[in-house]
C-alpha cells in the first residue's frame, strides 16, 4: 500500500552511519539506499502503533458511550451529531503505513538472521487488521503491503480476513517457539523484551478477541469452538495478570515527543505544563450514574478526577474533595452547562503530572478474561479450564488492579446481589459479562468498546443530546477520500456505504 515508511527508516539509518569511517569511504555509492535493520523498523512500528491507535480509541471511547465532550470548546458535530464524510476518520492511511513496516521485518528477518522478530510482527500485523476491518469492514489484504507491485490492491471479504487472521495467528506463534530472541535484541522489543511465550499468549489473547467476535454470526459456532480447542491443546495460554503494554520507563522520556502520547496529548508536556486538550475528554453521566448505582466507587475515582481535575501540586489526587458526590459526568453531546471547574476529567488511571513513561496499553488482561467468561459460557463444553463465573469474577479483578484501585474491592462484588457484577444474581450472564467488559474497557482501549458496542448493543447508553428524534449511530467509517484517489475502482466495487446502515459481517442485531 504505502512505501513513505521503508524510506524515512532508509533515511534515519543513513544519517545514523554518518559517524562511522565505513560513511565516507569514497567507494560507496551515495545514490543507493542501505537497508534498514528490521529490529530498528520493529522498534519504531511499535511506537508508531501506540500513536496511530490514539485516534480510533478516542472516536470509540466517544461512540461506546464512554466519554464525551467538555463544554470548553464549541461542540464536535462530526462527533456528536455525527455529520462526517470521507474527509473524516482517515486512520486508514497512518494503519497500513505502519502495516508496511511490520511487513517489512516479516519480509527481511530471515535474511538478516534476525528471525525471532517474525512471530512478534505477524502478532501486531494481526491486530491492526482487525482494527481495520472493525472500523471499515472489506479492506485490501492479500494484494495489500506489497509496495509498487500492486498499486491498486482488491479489498477482500472482511469474513475471510478474520479467518486468515487466525492463520496469521497460528503462524507467529510457530514463529515465536522455533526463534527465542538473541539477547543482544531483546531490547528492540518494547512490549515484552523478547519474551516468546508473552508474544504468544499476547497472539491467543487477540485469536480469542477475533472468535468471540464472531460470536452471534450464524453457522460459526462449531468453528470458533475448534479454535478455542486448538489454542488450549497448543498450550501457551493467554495473557493473564499482566496487560500487554508498549514503551513503559526505559522507552518514554521527558523530552518533547518522546513522552507516551496519551500524556502527550490530554495531561502534560515535557516541562509538565497542562494540555489544553486536558479540558476535552470527560467521562459521561450515564458511566457514572451506573458506577455509583452498584456502590462501585473505587474503580469510579480511578477513571476520572472529582469536578475541576487534578491538583498540580499533589500528582495523583484531585483538586476537590475524592467524595463520590463530586463526581459529575457530562450528557452524552451536551453543548452547554458542563464546564472543567463543575465536571470529571480523565483519571489517575491514565494521567498524573510527572508520570510521562508509563506503558501505552495495548490489551487489558480484564478483557481476555472477560472473553474466556463469554466462550465458555456461550460454549459450555469448550476445553477451557475454569468457569464462565471463575473467568468473570477474575475479570472484575483485573479491572481492579489495571485501573490502580485496591483489588480488594473486587471481592466485595460477591455475593453483594447486584446486578451484572454479582454473577449469581445477575439473571443475564453473558448481559453482565458485556457491561464489566465496557466498564473495564474505560480509558484504555475505546475502539474494542465500540466494537463489543455494535456486536452487543450492551450498556444501553443515551443517544446524543445533538440527536434530536432519531435513533441513528454510527456502525463503521466511511472509505477515506485518500483511497477513493488512488484506488478508486476497487473503493467503488464495494457498493454505496451508508454509515448508518451497512453493518459489519459481525454486527448481526
Amino acid at each position: 500500500m504505502k512505501v513513505k515508511s521503508f524510506f524515512i527508516l532508509a533515511f534515519v539509518a543513513l544519517v545514523g552511519s554518518a559517524c562511522q569511517e565505513s560513511f565516507f569511504d569514497i567507494n560507496t555509492n551515495p545514490n543507493t539506499l542501505p537497508t534498514a535493520s528490521p529490529s530498528f523498523v520493529f522498534t519504531n512500528a511499535l511506537n508508531t502503533t501506540s500513536t496511530n491507535m490514539i485516534g480510533p480509541n478516542e472516536t470509540g471511547s466517544y461512540w461506546s458511550g464512554q466519554w464525551t465532550q467538555g463544554n470548553g470548546y464549541i461542540i464536535s458535530t462530526t462527533l456528536f451529531a455525527y455529520n462526517f464524510t470521507n474527509g473524516d476518520f482517515n486512520y486508514w492511511d497512518g494503519y497500513y503505513d505502519n502495516l508496511q513496516d511490520y511487513q517489512f521485518v516479516i519480509n527481511n528477518a530471515d535474511a538478516q538472521n534476525q528471525k525471532y522478530l517474525k512471530g512478534p510482527a505477524k502478532v501486531m500485523k494481526a491486530m491492526l487488521f482487525q482494527q481495520l476491518v472493525d472500523m471499515y469492514g472489506n479492506v485490501p489484504y492479500t494484494d495489500a503491503l506489497k509496495g509498487t507491485e500492486v498499486l491498486a490492491p482488491k479489498f477482500d471479504d472482511q469474513k475471510a480476513i478474520y479467518e486468515s487472521l487466525i492463520t496469521l495467528l497460528d503462524e507467529a506463534i510457530a514463529d515465536l517457539k522455533a526463534n527465542p530472541f538473541a539477547s543482544a535484541f531483546a531490547n528492540s522489543d518494547i512490549v515484552f523484551k523478547g519474551n516468546t511465550t508473552k508474544w504468544a499468549q499476547f497472539a491467543n489473547s487477540l485469536k480469542m478477541r477475533i472468535l468471540i467476535r464472531q460470536s452471534k454470526v450464524a453457522g460459526r459456532e462449531a468453528y470458533i469452538k475448534t479454535e478455542i480447542n486448538k489454542m488450549v491443546t497448543e498450550g501457551s495460554g493467554f495473557i493473564t495478570g499482566e496487560d500487554v503494554g508498549l514503551g513503559g520507563p526505559t522507552f518514554y522520556l521527558a523530552t518533547a515527543g518522546k513522552l507516551n502520547p496519551i500524556y502527550d496529548r490530554w495531561g502534560y508536556d515535557a516541562n509538565g505544563a497542562k494540555r489544553a486538550l486536558n479540558n476535552y475528554p470527560r467521562l459521561t453521566q450515564f458511566l457514572f450514574t451506573n458506577l455509583k448505582a452498584a456502590g462501585d466507587t473505587l474503580r469510579l475515582k480511578r477513571i476520572a478526577y472529582a469536578n475541576g481535575g487534578e491538583n498540580g501540586n499533589t500528582p495523583g489526587v484531585s483538586t476537590q474533595k475524592e467524595v463520590a458526590a463530586n463526581y459529575n459526568g457530562t450528557p452524552f453531546g451536551a453543548s452547554s452547562g458542563y464546564l472543567p471547574a463543575n465536571t470529571s476529567s480523565l483519571g489517575p488511571s491514565l494521567i498524573v503530572k510527572g508520570e510521562y513513561n508509563r506503558p501505552y496499553i495495548l490489551m487489558t488482561a480484564s478483557e481476555v478474561q472477560f472473553l474466556l467468561a463469554e466462550a465458555k459460557q456461550r460454549y459450555s463444553d469448550v476445553s477451557l479450564p475454569n468457569t464462565a463465573k471463575a473467568y468473570f469474577e477474575e475479570g472484575i479483578k483485573q479491572s481492579f488492579r489495571t485501573l490502580g484501585a485496591n483489588v480488594a474491592g473486587a471481592e466485595t462484588f460477591k455475593g453483594s446481589k447486584v446486578q451484572n457484577y454479582d454473577w449469581e444474581a445477575s439473571t443475564d450472564k453473558l448481559a453482565a459479562i458485556a457491561i464489566q467488559k465496557w466498564i473495564a474497557l474505560t480509558n484504555f482501549s475505546g475502539l474494542e468498546a465500540w466494537a463489543e458496542y455494535r456486536r452487543t448493543n450492551l450498556p444501553a447508553t443515551p443517544q446524543s443530546i445533538q440527536i434530536v428524534g432519531e435513533t441513528k449511530r454510527p456502525l463503521r467509517f466511511f472509505y477515506p477520500n485518500t483511497e477513493l484517489g488512488s484506488n478508486g475502482e476497487n473503493v467503488k466495487a464495494q457498493g454505496t456505504i451508508d454509515v448508518f446502515t451497512t453493518r459489519l459481517f459481525w454486527d448481526v442485531d
